[in-house]
Order: structure tokens, then sequence, then C-alpha cells
């Protein structure tokens, strides 16, 4: 495990955290009033928040499974972790092929609080995590190259992240950052949030974060499809992420307001 315990001095209890957020909205415990606070506010704009955000963590699930079962890929990066919620996608890859390599990278304090539970991987594979934040690229390759050969095909994954960095704050730099450094064979995995389907719900939700302190930022099909530019697309391409590969029917008829793709580098 990079780095050591956290001061709790260090985590933020007076202005929400998405990843706190995200796992209220997965029925967690870890999180702060300040957080339950904007998730029942956007809750109440958008009842299928929840919903949304269990969603994702499913295609998370399928994606990384997927990339370990075809593509023979034994290497994840996975940006932006998020408070551990089991299924990991440690434990999706490490089910697959046990000797895979993980990377988690989050940058807040109470995640780290939480990276143990991360860290409980297979005695073959390896499982590291990472305190660094998702704008410095070159810092989080630099460290993760500790663990991860990028000499060798590398799953990147950007799961929920994107969309809480806009395009004028180097999104695409970013991702373009990280995907260079890639060797082919690698794989692209993202999600973001889009205003396609409810725009109305999905501005208000907007709102209600930016008036915690939280920027958000919803993209359409076209300018998600945007960050894969150069990669090759697998099926069935940009959708919804409870439309990408369907294990089982949703949850209901409505849709999902989060686009998600999987993409291999040439």
């Amino acid at each position: 495990m990079t780095g050591t315990g956290p001061d709790v001095q260090l985590i933020d209890t007076t202005r929400p955290h998405p990843a706190r957020v995200y796992d209220w909205f997965l029925g967690g415990k870890d999180n702060y009033p300040v957080d339950e606070e904007l998730a029942r506010r956007i809750t109440a704009i958008d009842g299928g928040a929840p919903r949304a955000a269990r969603a994702n963590r499913a295609f998370m699930r399928r994606a990384g499974r997927m990339l370990a079962e075809e593509t023979g890929i034994r290497q994840f990066l996975d940006i932006g972790t998020g408070i551990p919620t089991e299924p990991n996608l440690h434990q999706i890859a490490q089910s697959v092929a046990p000797d895979t390599r993980v990377v988690y990278v989050d940058n807040d304090p109470i995640v780290l609080a939480h990276a143990g539970a991360l860290l409980r991987g297979t005695p073959e594979g390896v499982t590291e995590y990472v305190q660094a934040d998702a704008r410095d690229p070159r810092g989080i390759l630099e460290r993760a190259s500790a663990v991860l050969d990028f000499d060798r095909p590398v799953a990147l994954s950007l799961i929920a992240l994107l969309h809480f960095v806009a395009d004028e704050d180097g999104a695409h730099d970013l991702v373009g950052t990280l995907v260079e450094a890639l060797a082919p064979g690698s794989a692209l995995v993202l999600s973001m949030m889009t205003a396609d389907f409810e725009p109305e719900n999905v501005q208000r939700g907007i709102s209600a974060y930016a008036a915690g302190g939280v920027t958000l930022v919803a993209r359409s099909h076209a300018e998600v499809g945007r960050f894969f530019e150069g990669l090759r697309l697998v099926e069935p391409g940009v959708a919804q992420v409870s439309d990408w590969r369907p294990e089982s029917t949703p949850e209901d008829g409505r849709p999902v307001s989060l686009y998600g793709g999987v993409a291999l580098k040439s």
C-alpha cells in the first residue's frame, strides 16, 4: 500500500465530496451529514439518482470482467476509485486471472482511510492504492509505474470521474496524457453524465452540486465519444451504462443519464 494512515483532520466534513455522495447513493455508511444532505436534495430532484449509481457500478463490473476475460489484460489503473463497495475492480479482475495487478487512485482522505478494504487481493496478484489527484496525470503515471509495467497493456478505468472535470479545466488533456502512456493492446473504460435524456432533471442536479461547491458537467453522446478518438470502440460503442452489454433487465424503463464505453488502443 502506498502512503500511511490518514490524519482525520484532513477529511473536510464541511463540504460535500463526490465520492461520499456516491457512497450514499449506493447505500453506504461512509459519508457525512453534508454529503447526505446533498444526496437527498439530488434524489428529491431526480429519484433515479441512486438507480443510476447502481447502474454505473454494474457497468464497471461488466467492463472489468469483459477486459479480463476477452483481452488478456492483466493490469488495471483505476482513477477516481471512490469508497470501496464490493465487489471492487480487483475482485472482478483477479477472479478471472489471479495474477492481475491493480492500482487504485483517489484524492479523498476517507477513501485512503478505507483503502485496506481495497488491498485484500489474491496472493498471486498485486493491489495497491495511490493517494493522488486525477488532475495530475503525470504524477499518477509516475507513481503507478512502481506497480504497473506501462510497456505492457493496461486497462485505464475512469468511471464516473470526468463529469467532475470541465473541458476548460483540462478534461481532454488529462485523458490524452494517460492514454498516450499506454502500450498497444491497452484499454480505456469510462462513464460520465449526460443530459441527453432528462435535461431538466440533470440541470437541476448540476445546480445542486454547484451550490455545494462541486463542479458537474453533462456531455452529449458526441462529446463523450470525443474522449475515445484514436481508439477502437468495442461493441456496443458509447451507450447508456445500463445498455452496455446488460446481463439483466434494467430496474425500470427510465433512461440512465450516464454514458459508458470501452475502447482498445492499437
